[in-house]
């Protein structure tokens, strides 16, 4: 599995991060492992496609987020 972290921008307390939970966990073949505010470490067997998919379920949920290099 690969691991990554995204930068997301727009979350402010403990209910973005419960939201942003939900949303990242809903995505299918991708783990999360932590959500903090400004971040999420997740980790995925298709390293590929992941980044892409968890930002674009962010954008619709209201957040924009990139991927840390």
């Amino acid at each position: 599995m690969a691991e990554f972290t995204l930068r997301i921008d727009g979350m402010h307390c403990g209910s973005c991060i419960r939201r942003v939970t939900q949303t990242l966990s809903a995505i299918e073949g991708l783990k999360v492992e932590e959500v903090r505010l400004g971040a999420a470490r997740l980790s995925a067997a298709e390293e590929q496609s992941a980044p892409q998919m968890a930002i674009a379920a962010l954008a619709k949920a209201g957040y924009q987020a990139q991927l840390e290099k």
